[in-house]
């Protein structure tokens, strides 16, 4: 099996009355193992989808049904390694985002062991997004084919749709569970297990069919008097409480300040409930994070030997950071918008495009392996570089183009919403709206990136005080 180095990723799930205008939101930081690997987004229509699909790193082979759904998808640029759709919208406004790269333990592998040979990350969208109606059926759709085809790597998934969102982790090679998020709910979930309290007769989960039996039967329980999926078929290493832990305790601590935790506790929870409602600008700054306001900041004031204890969210690693939303307060043709921003998250912004589209913008969608500022992924890219190597000295900057970048953009998505329904070719209309997005975002990223490099100039080493 070709084999790629797994990335890491954090998750966050925000239930439709936590949300601040209730929709559903799923959203995640796409991270690799390089700092580099170009990512795109595109749509995927129906006679693009194929029907006789094949892995690359696992040579699996699919066959898949004749009636695909369009869906959009954020698939890597260079295809040694596949496709890696990563998440997207369908047509029918589902949501999915895969995958959150999670633990496992020796227990459950020793009772089904990966399959080196089944489906993965790589994998999952394609399979699955096409083809669903709702976000349950993205869970049952998901766990049929892991009974079927097995996988080779322990992932989590996010489904969602405007009512409800689901999360999914796989468990061993063929099995898996799945628990609905409460509506008043928000989750984040780092690269770890994350479901703990699970309870098999609930109407809120779901899980392969014989899980129960198998935790019994092989005496995977270590606990007395519970079920708790993380401790039965997760992990609790020192690498999770310096890797993992500190990410789901900062996105905690940001979302519900009141509650006092152990940023490396092992028992941190996966259902969680904010002091507040949550917006998109919310959920983007918790992915971007790097322990603002902590001794842990990796750009702060601590010691060196606190900066580099834990990982942070937004790294050098980031890819992309998605926001897929599902709105309920809006004609069903605009309720998917799928936010985006390519590359490390510190000094990005998201964009809101509409889902509902054949194509999309240019300027994000033709990323490739050359080095081109005509393209968001490596403009951002080259902006975050820029920044990290004086963040106090640029940040202000970073904060008022985020402002004033935010602001337009949400005017332009307002403006939309307001004169859909004067429009006859809605799909016409929004592929316009979305590349006046791409257009706006591209020219205030530009600014920022020539802003900083006019006033870095004068912060230059290479440079004496006489003049000549």
């Amino acid at each position: 099996m070709t084999k790629r180095i797994q990335g890491s990723c954090t998750t966050i799930l925000v239930g439709k009355k936590a949300s601040i205008d209730g929709s559903t939101i799923i959203s995640r930081n796409d991270d690799g193992h390089e700092a580099l690997d170009p990512e795109r987004l595109v749509v995927v229509n129906p006679a693009d989808q194929p029907q006789h699909y094949q892995s690359v790193i696992s040579k699996v082979k699919v066959e898949l049904p004749d009636n695909p759904l369009r869906y959009t998808s954020i698939p890597n640029s260079i295809l040694t390694n596949g496709t890696w759709p990563a998440a997207g919208i369908n047509s029918e406004n589902i949501a999915m985002s895969a995958t959150e790269t999670i633990t496992t333990n020796s227990r459950i592998q020793g009772v089904d062991p990966l399959v080196d040979t089944g489906i993965g990350e790589e994998d999952l969208v394609t399979l699955v997004l096409p083809y669903i109606h709702s976000a349950k059926e993205g869970v049952t759709r998901l766990g049929s084919l892991l009974k079927d085809y097995g996988t080779y790597e322990p992932n989590g998934i996010a489904f969602s749709d405007n009512n409800e969102i689901w999360w999914l982790e796989t468990i061993g090679g063929h099995h898996w569970a799945a628990k609905r998020i409460p509506d008043d709910a928000y989750v984040v979930a780092p690269n770890r297990m994350n479901i703990d309290d699970f309870d098999f007769a609930a109407d809120d989960t779901m899980a392969s069919d014989d899980l129960e039996a198998l935790i019994a039967d092989n005496n995977l329980n270590p606990d007395f008097d519970q079920v708790n999926l993380r401790h039965i078929f997760g992990s609790a290493t020192i690498k999770d409480t310096v890797y993992n832990n500190p990410r789901a305790w900062f996105g905690q601590k940001y979302f519900t300040p009141d509650v006092d935790q152990d940023p490396m506790g092992q028992d941190l929870p996966f259902i969680c409930h904010a002091n507040r409602k949550i917006s998109i600008e919310d959920v983007k700054f918790v992915l971007s994070s790097h322990y603002e306001n902590t001794k842990y900041d990796v750009y702060g004031s601590g010691s060196e030997a606190d900066k580099t204890l834990f990982r942070p969210i937004g790294i050098n690693r980031n890819h992309d950071v998605h926001i897929l939303q599902i709105r309920n307060n809006v004609p069903a043709e605009i309720a998917g918008i799928h936010w985006l921003a390519f590359g490390a998250n510190t000094f990005n912004t998201v964009v809101p495009f509409y889902a509902n589209v054949s194509d999309t913008p240019a300027s994000y969608k033709d990323a490739n392996g050359t080095f081109n500022l005509n393209n968001m992924y490596w403009l951002s890219c080259t902006t975050a570089l820029l920044g990290d190597t004086d963040y106090d000295f640029y940040v202000d900057m970073r904060n008022s183009f985020e402002l004033g970048a935010m602001s337009a953009y949400r005017q332009i998505e307002n403006q939309t919403d307001a004169d859909l329904s004067n429009q006859t070719d809605v799909n016409a209309y929004l592929e316009a709206a979305n590349q006046k997005l791409a257009d706006e975002s591209m020219q205030r990223q530009t600014k920022l990136l020539g802003d900083m490099v006019i006033a870095g100039s004068e912060q230059m080493k290479l440079r004496y005080n006489l003049n000549d």
